[in-house]
């Protein structure tokens, strides 16, 4: 299944789970109201009356409002639990107990973590997640978010000490698939809808500790009322985490293929689970249970065949990825056991429209070899300043000197007056480096920094984001790369200090946003070629395959707000329309037979607009 796929079926999954809770609300209020019929007629000491009398002498005004009351309360509670969780997957670390790994952190294991987290980030195109360690001596981990851009890898204490390199490469390559798949997005909603159900059995424990202190005539139905609640809502949240784990199960395997797919070593993530076999611990957090469907093994002991387990079987898992293994749990190999390292990039370019295309959202090896490379040919010093959250910002200024000196004088005399102290100098002296850096290095660079100036305070990132700004325009235009850089950041950055934001494609057919799309190609094929017969030619080209009526428009100047507003409604496309516009970008910008620098940094910008995470190329 490819990633447009997967997106498409998260969403038809979001609404079965939409009718199931329907359903589940509805049972509730035809429960709920037999019991408040009941306990009325107890009250009413007409014990001896039939139940079919009573619940036909209740009133319609009771059941209209014993009705608007469950629905009431079911929606309260689940508007709750979702602004609880508004910060996205830092919420979910957060409540386990998780603390952020800084990027700059000197502990060797913690930053072989991050060094494999930031690999497998860019070889599957998706911003650098923010790590959060789990203080749980048992083998865990897990993914959290919305979407991309707010998502974060949380990895238990004991997961650091157990496993080697490879190992943890498989464990982190398997919750990628989960992010990449659209997992997380429906696993928050899934805690949010449980949570209401939920909340009928927390109003019954509540109302059962009122009753024990009332007077015993006037406790008795009170203590009756809050023990069928009790039942109900836990009978509720029964079915619930049936569901919920009916959707993990069959998710886990998934994400097993997928990370065996993605590393090419089927031992990492097996050995994994193995060792999670022969470590007998579980999740000690009382919040672990609220999220048990989104950790990497079970979270805590059940029967093997029990239904609401959230998790297939060990065995089970690891006979899918190693058919011929022999049952023995026992594995327990070195920690300190790494792989061999980066022998360089040996794929070929991924410039193929079809290839690129079937890549996003779908990292190979390959990808994960090309990511590796182009991490490890940056200089040091950007690469240091990368992970630093005072230097990252001074990298990313860095980036943005132009090579005109007079706009350049200008830009220093700014960030002098309005950076913070000292990260004048840190722009200089970085800026000697990238100016012999491409410009997908550079996006490397970029993707690479996420997660530290995701580090910033709130002012900070005003401050940062207000200078960004003035430093593109100050010239009074704004370049491709300048568009695209940007672009990133604030797809990226304002998610994750702001709140995330939820988008649904809903149009599902590419020619009703035709002249979208026109203008689109139409600057693709004019940044990619200079001859004015070539653009035609790639613009046609582009068209054709994409099957709709469009004319040429060359580019008279680079009109970055009338690309944000295009680019805003193509976003609305559904997942499965995007693919067909995604080729046709490619065919448009490599229609010469190449795919330089400059067009692939085009390329990723609007390809990350779209939610379509692309892959790294060399070219």
């Amino acid at each position: 299944m490819n990633f447009f796929q997967a997106q498409d079926n998260a969403r038809r999954k979001t609404w079965q789970l939409g009718i199931m809770f329907g359903a589940a609300v509805l049972t509730l209020i035809i429960l709920t109201n037999v019991l408040v019929a009941l306990t009325v007629g107890w009250s009413g000491m007409q014990i001896g009356m039939p139940v079919s009398q009573t619940l036909q002498n209740m009133p319609a005004e009771t059941w209209m409002w014993t009705s608007i009351g469950v629905v009431g309360v079911i929606g309260s509670a689940i508007l709750y639990k979702r602004a609880s969780l508004r910060a996205g997957g830092k919420a979910i670390a957060e409540a386990l107990g998780g603390s952020l790994i800084h990027q700059n952190t000197r502990d060797r294991k913690q930053r072989q973590l991050l060094n494999v987290v930031e690999e497998m980030a860019i070889a599957s195109g998706v911003p650098v997640p923010p790590v959060y360690l789990i203080p749980e001596p048992s083998i865990n981990a897990f993914a959290a978010g919305f979407g991309t851009d707010d998502a974060v890898i949380g990895i238990n204490q004991g997961t650091l000490d157990a496993l080697n390199r490879s190992e943890l490469q498989g464990v982190v390559a398997h919750e990628f698939s989960h992010i990449l798949n659209g997992d997380t997005g429906i696993n928050l909603k899934l805690i949010a809808i449980l949570h209401g159900i939920l909340f009928l059995g927390m109003i019954g424990y509540g109302l059962l500790r009122v009753g024990g202190v009332c007077g015993r005539r006037n406790g008795m139905p009170v203590l009756a009322l809050a023990i069928g609640l009790l039942i109900i809502g836990y009978g509720g949240t029964f079915f619930g985490n049936l569901i919920k784990a009916a959707v993990s199960r069959q998710r886990e395997y998934l994400a097993d293929a997928s990370a065996v797919q993605f590393t090419r070593n089927p031992g990492g993530i097996a050995n994994a689970l193995k060792k999670i076999g022969g470590f007998t611990s579980y999740m000690t957090s009382n919040r672990a249970s609220e999220v048990s469907h989104m950790f990497f093994g079970a979270s805590a002991a059940r029967f093997a065949g029990n239904l609401m387990a959230t998790h297939p079987p060990l065995d089970k898992r690891i006979r899918a990825i190693e058919p011929n293994w022999d049952g023995d749990l026992s594995y327990q190999a070195s920690s300190a056991d790494v792989p061999p390292g980066v022998s360089g990039f040996a794929g070929q370019p991924i410039a193929d429209p079809e290839n690129l295309v079937a890549q996003v959202g779908a990292p190979t090896e390959a990808s994960l070899q090309a990511a590796q490379t182009l991490i490890s040919d940056n200089p040091d010093a950007l690469t240091d300043a990368a992970h630093d959250p005072y230097e990252a910002r001074a990298l990313v200024y860095s980036m943005l000197i132009d090579s005109n000196p007079d706009i350049a004088n200008q830009q220093f005399t700014y960030i002098n007056a309005n950076a913070e102290p000292g990260v004048p100098e840190h722009v200089g002296r970085l800026r000697r480096d990238m100016e012999d850096t491409d410009r997908i290095h550079a996006l490397t660079l970029l993707d690479m920094a996420i997660p530290a100036l995701k580090e910033l305070s709130h002012a900070q990132f005003e401050r940062f984001n207000k200078n960004t700004a003035h430093l593109i325009t100050v010239d009074d235009h704004v370049d491709v790369f300048e568009w695209v850089l940007h672009r990133l950041l604030m797809k990226e950055l304002y998610p994750h200090f702001t709140g995330p934001q939820n988008y649904h494609g809903r149009v599902k057919r590419v020619n009703k946003l035709s002249n979208e799309c026109g203008e689109l190609l139409s600057l693709i094929a004019g940044h990619g070629h200079e001859d004015p017969h070539a653009q035609v030619a790639a613009f046609d080209a582009a068209i054709d395959a994409l099957g709709i009526s469009a004319t040429y428009t060359p580019p008279a100047a680079f009109d970055y707000a009338h690309v944000n507003e295009n680019l805003a409604r193509l976003r609305k496309l559904a997942p499965l329309t995007k693919p067909a516009l995604l080729k046709a970008c490619v065919l448009a910008a490599r229609h010469d037979g190449e795919l330089n620098a400059h067009e692939f940094a085009l390329l990723k910008g609007i390809a990350a607009t779209l939610d379509c995470p692309l892959p790294p190329t060399i070219s």
